[in-house]
């Protein structure tokens, strides 16, 4: 999953950022409102953790402003203001949820991922689809029952398509989900892992795969 997080302490955002990744998310970190309204505007993400207190823009009206954008996808408050009015504030104004610091990485790793899923229409981390098991949280894919072994990449491309089941996402956006801006190839490249990808879940399930191409436009997932 691909993250924005947006916190004015540098030394605070190396440290997150490293604790994420080890958790194997991707995350892209900026260090102000700006910074942030920019890269929501440029690329897609997954979920953004946005810290309440930035030096010249308050996170409020970045929250504010990201929802007038019409961002859809979660954000999620980092604060260590636990007034409960704050709170209330905050989760009024389009927060999808607010994490008190400090924090273990291991709850935040686990709200990120369980409001990506409600978002989503999820509940579950290990995701069933007919014959095909995907867990979020082991980034393990098995057909009937029976591991699918998949790079990194094509795991992502699936992930990101399995998360938004039935809805079509562009190659852009699903570069950026991967990508999220930095250092991205081609857009074919898109092409290239979603191949490859159909090729291993065909053979895993029996010739069919649930990735259909809608030209013009990019690839879905349909059950």
């Amino acid at each position: 999953m691909r993250v924005l997080l947006v916190e004015d302490d540098k030394f605070m955002a190396q440290m997150i950022a490293a604790l994420l990744t080890k958790k194997e998310f991707a995350v892209t970190t900026v260090h102000d409102g700006d910074a942030a309204i920019e890269a929501m505007e440029s690329y897609h993400f997954d979920a953004v953790l946005l810290d309440l207190r930035l030096k010249e823009t308050s996170g409020l009206d970045v929250l504010a402003t990201a929802r007038e954008m019409g961002v859809k996808y979660p954000i999620l408050i980092l604060s260590g203001d636990m007034d409960t009015n704050t709170k209330v504030r905050a989760l009024s104004a389009g927060a999808d949820d607010y994490v008190t610091k400090p924090f273990k990485i291991e709850e935040l790793s686990a709200r990120i991922m369980a409001v990506v899923r409600r978002v989503n229409g999820h509940v579950s981390t290990c995701l069933e689809i007919g014959p095909l098991r995907i867990d979020l949280e082991q980034k393990q894919v098995l057909a009937h029952d029976a591991p699918v072994n998949l790079t990194r990449k094509e795991y992502e491309v699936l992930e990101a398509l399995v998360l938004r089941s039935g809805r079509t996402l562009r190659k852009d956006t699903i570069l950026s989900l991967l990508y999220g801006g930095m250092d991205e190839p081609n857009p074919k490249i898109i092409d290239v892992f979603v191949c490859k990808l159909r090729k291993k879940l065909s053979e895993a399930l029996g010739g069919n795969c649930p990735i259909q191409t809608v030209y013009g436009l990019g690839y879905t997932f349909r059950a």
